[in-house]
């Protein structure tokens, strides 16, 4: 029992010290010889906070040469930005754009932060072609060609244009010019007045659709063509009274014209359509005998519609809701919807855009705005 004792004695008891210095070579053994050692605690941190700074650097660097890298415009923000005519409140042609919420736009009470200029090759007459020049500079005087335009629905700059009737409505799509800011078309004016013009295109400065408008004087061309003088509702012949309109359907509030074999029919989901107050439009088509609607797309959608006031104050064009070009519609039946808030009661002209078999086919629908 003694020498039990006395072999614990002949080993030294260990201390709180040595016990420690133990477990700190376990955990941080010393390394052989010619191998690096590990990072202390504070040169790990400043390890990683250096890594951190070099990431942060390098996203703020890609940052501005993304900002700086060209867009193929010369043209910013700024230079579309105008003020309103003397009391307007302060509504500019910028201000009109909401995609969410499509609207008749009175372009002709706005002041555009978009000049024109139209010319002709010579006198415009009433069933002869004419090739016109359609100039486009910003307010500054900064021309405006295609590069400084997105496209929109196939195109860069969409033409309504239409005469003082409102019988006669083209679509048009001119190209660009020889210079800068030009934009060409030609067109065979069906009647004689004065035509006008509203032009819908994207600038790639703003993003958001921008408006102009300009006019054309057309000369009577023969005993089959009206004068065409005056504005729409007033000494010409008026389309309104015409009797080419589509007409009301008895018993179902909607429009509704046959032509070429094929019945047209507009319709509001409410009655009446009231100013001020978001309407939805139903346009379908349907073949007289029955069968298959040969509807194509025509710039990216299955139709569109652009109504006009008596007086072509402005224009709306609108394109369906269903704009999913995978999603063909109904082939006997198809239907589409338009969404539109027209500001103003009166009288109103919607022309339906739309392809049939590859025939371009437009038809005109009166539609009356209540108070």
């Amino acid at each position: 029992m003694a020498a039990e004792t006395g072999s614990r004695a002949g080993k030294p008891h260990p201390v709180a010290g040595d016990w420690q210095d133990r477990q700190d070579r376990q955990e941080n053994p010393a390394p052989r010889r010619g191998a690096e050692a590990p990072p202390r605690g504070g040169d790990r941190r400043r390890r990683e906070w250096r890594q951190v700074a070099w990431i942060t650097a390098g996203a703020i660097a890609l940052y501005f040469v993304a900002r700086w890298l060209p867009t193929g415009t010369n043209l910013s923000h700024a230079d579309f930005a105008a003020g309103s005519r003397p009391g307007e409140g302060g509504v500019s042609a910028l201000d009109l754009c909401d995609p969410a919420n499509p609207q008749f736009l009175p372009v002709m009470a706005v002041r555009s932060p978009v000049s024109t200029t139209l010319r002709s090759d010579g006198p415009a007459v009433a069933g002869k072609e004419s090739r016109f020049v359609l100039s486009l500079t910003t307010a500054s005087g900064k021309p405006i060609g295609p590069d400084d335009l997105f496209l929109v629905h196939t195109q860069k700059l969409h033409l309504m244009i239409v005469d003082p009737t409102l019988e006669d409505y083209r679509h048009l799509h001119p190209e660009p010019g020889e210079r800068e800011g030009e934009w060409v078309f030609r067109m065979t004016p069906q009647r004689g007045g004065d035509y006008r013009l509203f032009a819908d295109f994207m600038p790639v400065a703003t993003g958001r659709g921008l408006y102009a408008m300009a006019e054309f004087a057309v000369a009577a061309g023969g005993s089959g063509d009206a004068d065409g003088k005056g504005e729409a509702g007033g000494e010409s012949a008026s389309l309104f009274r015409s009797g080419r309109l589509a007409e009301k359907a008895r018993g179902t509030g909607a429009t509704v014209a046959v032509r070429d074999g094929y019945r047209f029919e507009l319709s509001a989901s409410a009655q009446p359509v009231r100013a001020g107050q978001q309407a939805e439009l139903a346009f379908a088509v349907t073949r007289e005998g029955g069968g298959t609607v040969p509807l194509e797309p025509v710039m990216d959608a299955y139709a569109h519609l652009v109504a006009f006031d008596e007086a072509r104050s402005g224009f709306a064009h609108l394109h369906p809701q269903e704009a999913d070009l995978s999603k063909k519609p109904d082939a006997e039946h198809p239907r589409l919807t338009f969404a539109v808030t027209i500001p103003q009661a009166g009288r109103y002209v919607v022309w339906a855009q739309l392809d049939l078999a590859g025939v371009e086919t437009f038809v005109p629908f009166p539609l009356e705005v209540a108070p």
